[in-house]
């Protein structure tokens, strides 16, 4: 699976345990930074990963900041990302299975490394359950009713 990772500083800590994860599995990694604790804009990098989701060039996207919100709530602003924060297991297995989440957000400054990696361990690997789908069809339906484009 191709899978985008973009980060800001406050999640920097997180991004390297993951991507250790990510290339044990096998994974295909796109990394669109950031690669340092230096200060950056998080809607950059949330921007990145969206774009690489939307032009196909990634199947899903991991994105990390300080609490995962504000990275998280940026990529939702682009057409068909269904981004969620995650901070424990059950949130991880329930935005794959019932909301077929394509970006999982987490805070390096709620959760710690071991942790990060089991949810992003979770989300993979836990199948979308199809009866949700009239949900997700809601979902596209407002989408699309709210478009500005």
């Amino acid at each position: 699976m191709k899978i985008a990772i973009g980060c800001d500083h406050g999640g920097y800590n997180l991004k390297e345990p993951i991507l250790h994860f990510l290339a044990a599995q096998g994974h295909e990694v796109l990394d669109f930074g950031t690669n340092s604790y230096d200060s950056v804009d998080y809607p950059d990098y949330a921007a990145a990963v969206a774009r690489a989701i939307q032009r196909g060039e990634a199947d899903k996207g991991i994105l990390l900041c300080g609490t995962g919100i504000g990275i998280t709530i940026a990529a939702n602003k682009f057409a068909g990302i269904r981004a969620a924060v995650v901070d424990n297991e059950f949130c991880a297995t329930a935005c794959a299975a019932h909301n077929a989440a394509n970006v999982l957000g987490l805070g390096g400054r709620v959760v710690d490394a071991p942790l990060a990696v089991r949810l992003v361990e979770l989300w993979l690997t836990t199948p979308f359950e199809p009866r949700h789908q009239p949900r997700l069809d809601k979902i596209t339906a407002i989408e699309r009713e709210n478009s500005h484009n």
